[in-house]
């Protein structure tokens, strides 16, 4: 279709490189926020405050921290999927997909499916506000407007 604004491809390739690019700033930046926070409230680093949903909770300072950092987390990856998504349309897509193979991660690290309210509370939290603050960030880029006389302007 030719009168059309924008065409979209089907693009495998683009979409797996955009899901595993947003993985691994998910996983990177959660590194640094637990780092940083650690390091603040002298706890020990351990994988553990990533893929282990016993943990988090407000009864101890690493579950608190934990939580910390999954919140700011959130925040820095939807500045992933501004600066690597796009469009807002698929920001609430490959939000999801973060958090279901982070699912699968910590199924697979502690070999059950994760079991209290508190990180499937704090995993919604999550996922809520990364597809808001990335589709809100998305659209305001999307709304910029768009330039029509590439001439330079004289001023005469």
């Amino acid at each position: 279709m030719a009168g059309q604004f924008r065409s979209y491809i089907w693009d495998p390739v683009l979409i797996v490189s955009q899901i595993a690019l947003m993985q691994c700033i998910y996983y990177g930046s959660l590194g640094l926020w637990l780092a940083a926070l650690d390091l603040l409230t002298a706890n020990s680093p351990s994988l553990d405050q990533i893929f282990n949903y016993e943990i988090l909770g407000f009864s101890s300072d690493s579950g608190r921290v934990s939580m910390m950092a999954f919140i700011l987390n959130s925040l820095t990856c939807a500045l992933g999927l501004l600066y690597f998504i796009r469009r807002g349309k698929q920001c609430l897509d490959f939000t999801v997909t973060v958090h279901m193979f982070h699912l699968f991660g910590c199924w697979f690290y502690i070999s059950r499916l994760p079991a209290t309210i508190t990180w499937w509370l704090l995993n919604l939290v999550c996922i809520a506000l990364m597809a808001v603050i990335g589709e809100y960030l998305c659209m305001r880029t999307e709304l910029n407007e768009i330039p029509l006389n590439s001439a330079p302007k004289s001023n005469v």
